[in-house]
């Protein structure tokens, strides 16, 4: 995970570079050994997009319906992130994150509007940056 500030600061696309960095990172910490390919669901991969990316990798659009491992992956990653956000709601529930999981439905686009941004919304998320600067 990359928190709010990092993507504020480096922009959502080198956030996620940094995050896959992270976690390829953590994981062959955590076993001990390096991966001999790293598959990627998308087009790009962080191979000279991150400083740190140091494993060969293989960009898959739309691996998540290819390839079991990505899918699987996924899958544990949209629940990770949906608890995440239910943990949210609970402390900001006018946003209704606990139903939208922080899409932009039109109940958090009004809660926003209502309510401004919390200390969880990206900065650079153009509603919010738009409502900055009025």
């Amino acid at each position: 995970m990359v928190d709010v500030e990092e993507i504020d600061r480096i922009n959502i696309f080198q956030a996620t570079m940094l995050a896959m960095t992270l976690a390829v990172s953590r994981l062959v910490k955590a076993m001990g050994s390096e991966p001999e390919a790293v598959l990627i669901d998308g087009n790009q991969t962080p191979h000279g997009r991150c400083a740190d990316w140091r494993w060969p990798a293989r960009a898959i659009v739309g691996g998540d319906g290819s390839e079991p491992c990505i899918s699987a992956a996924s899958i544990l990653a949209k629940e990770y992130r949906d608890r995440l956000m239910c943990e949210a709601a609970e402390a900001h529930p006018e946003y209704g994150w606990d139903r939208n999981k922080g899409y932009g439905s039109v109940q958090h686009m009004e809660a926003l509007r209502v309510h401004g941004p919390t200390p969880l919304h990206r900065r650079s998320f153009a509603p919010v940056s738009q409502m900055v600067l009025l």
